[in-house]
């Protein structure tokens, strides 16, 4: 309307025409309460896409494979790259246009450090940010439909579901953009290729190769199914409480048919906690495998990075994908070379309250925590050095992860046992090692050179010191009256679990 008005302007002046005003002023007017209109249309077909996020964070049970270091923080809060894990979920979320809420599902305790993470991150992304406890852990699916109401409130039409134990580009925008081309209340989920072997241990998936819908899923399975896997992030519509809820009534009904309610198994003879049970979902084994095959799911494969983080290994892996990835999104996050600064080798992240000696040699995928202190000589790789730790003179710190404010004496070297998928198979995944054997000897994974221990529990004292010139082996135990509480981990991690006068346990090999 508006070149309309405008050609016709045009064409009276080369006439010689004296066309009143008020036409052009109308037409304005007109042109003004059209756009308003427009303006307003967009914005209710904006309001109408609004889009959620849930992220999964699970509780204290689970994790175990990550102590001690989750003992005293939620593992979801754990620092990878600089960053609590579940940071790197909400930044990404926050980039999805229309994003209006992320909520946090899981069954941890309310704590202080939980309620200033939620805080935090509202005020940085501007975004409103929320947890819900689960009474008990209701598993990937039952947690959704306990807290439908919660997640349908504003009526969006999409929402996102991020498994919280999983690192990743996180490619959401892409997700969504491609759900918007296929037939409505279609369901996407992130997948990725892994070798024959490893895909045994991640939901398998087999899509059409051409409309990706996913004609198979199972599982876990105990033979090879595909080498696609699942990623742990999904694109829903609220059509899928739809299906869990016919999931959640089939649970009931075989509690009642096989009598489990009110019986003397069941949670003081009431029939409640046979109710609880049913409510206890897994969208991978419940849901995913009902959906394939009927045209209601779909996969949209990435060719960005994935990992899992199960154990203190797999952290030390993924702090090295999401420095890498700081190069695209956050090349001011990484740390340079210059004077008076210490020697940087590939990505290594330093808190803006560390302090780190000149003379001291970092990385590659090194983090320093906040009020760190590095000496001189101090040599780091592939580590992470968590808040409030202290390394003095010439100690080596290789493939570990120094506990919240530990001591690492002078020439000390540590030195963990990489577990890095294998280099030379595209689609290798890392293996996350359990801290025990079948066998129930605790898994060896790091040698000892060197140590000298010193304790500032009396503050005002000089620490007494006590080195360890010789390397430990067969499960040896030491009991020392000036040694704080360690735990060595397997796959490279050293904790410090304790603040007191206690002994020293270290792993057989």
């Amino acid at each position: 309307m508006f070149s309309e008005c405008r050609n016709r302007f045009t064409f009276d002046c080369k006439e010689g025409r004296a066309t009143s005003s008020r036409v052009y002023v109308r037409t304005f007017h007109r042109l003004c309460v059209c756009v308003c209109l427009g303006r307003f249309l967009v914005f209710c077909t904006m309001a109408m896409d609004m889009v959620k996020s849930v992220i999964l964070i699970g509780g204290s049970q689970k994790g175990t494979r990550f102590r001690p270091l989750s003992l005293d923080l939620p593992k979801p809060l754990f620092p990878v790259a600089g960053f609590p894990i579940i940071q790197h979920h909400i930044e990404a979320c926050s980039k999805v246009p229309e994003m209006k809420e992320i909520l946090l599902i899981g069954f941890f305790q309310p704590s202080d450090v939980l309620n200033q993470f939620v805080s935090n991150a509202q005020q940085q992304f501007r975004i409103s940010v929320r947890y819900l406890q689960e009474y008990s852990g209701l598993g990937t699916g039952g947690g959704l439909y306990h807290f439908r109401d919660q997640i349908m409130a504003g009526n969006p039409k999409w929402f996102f579901v991020l498994n919280g134990d999983v690192c990743a580009d996180f490619p959401l925008v892409e997700m969504l953009k491609a759900a918007e081309n296929r037939p409505p209340d279609t369901f996407s989920i992130l997948c990725t290729n892994a070798n024959r072997k490893q895909s045994l241990n991640y939901g398998c998936i087999v899509a059409n190769a051409h409309s990706k819908e996913v004609l198979h899923y199972v599982e876990k399975p105990s033979t090879f199914v595909s080498e696609l896997i699942n990623c742990g992030v999904y694109l829903f519509t609220p059509k899928i409480f739809e299906d869990i809820a016919t999931v959640f009534h089939n649970n009931q009904q075989e509690l009642l048919s096989s009598g489990f309610v009110g019986s003397s198994d069941d949670q003081n003879g009431t029939g409640n906690g046979g109710w609880q049970r049913a409510e206890v979902i897994h969208l991978e084994r419940d849901v995913f495998a009902a959906l394939a095959g009927h045209g209601r799911l779909y996969a949209h494969e990435t060719n960005g990075f994935w990992s899992q983080i199960k154990s203190a290994g797999s952290a030390i892996y993924a702090s090295r994908l999401y420095l890498n990835s700081y190069h695209d999104t956050h090349p001011e996050r990484l740390a340079t070379n210059g004077e008076n600064k210490p020697r940087i080798v590939g990505n290594v992240y330093i808190h803006l309250t560390a302090t780190v000696d000149p003379t001291a040699l970092l990385g590659p995928n090194v983090t320093v925590g906040p009020n760190v202190i590095v000496g001189p000589g101090v040599r780091i790789k592939e580590s992470i050095i968590l808040q409030g730790s202290y390394l003095q003179d010439n100690c080596c710190i290789l493939n570990a992860i120094v506990g919240w404010n530990s001591t690492v004496g002078r020439w000390a070297r540590v030195e963990g046992t990489p577990s890095d998928p294998n280099p030379n198979d595209p689609f290798a995944k890392i293996n996350s090692e359990t801290l025990f054997n079948p066998d129930g000897r605790l898994n060896p994974s790091i040698t000892i050179l060197g140590v000298m221990f010193a304790d500032f529990h009396t503050q005002g004292r000089q620490p007494k010191e006590d080195r360890l010139n010789r390397e430990y082996r067969g499960g040896q135990r030491m009991a020392e009256q000036d040694l704080r509480t360690w735990t060595l981990m397997p796959s490279g991690s050293i904790a410090k679990v304790g603040s007191g006068w206690t002994e020293l346990s270290l792993p057989s090999r």
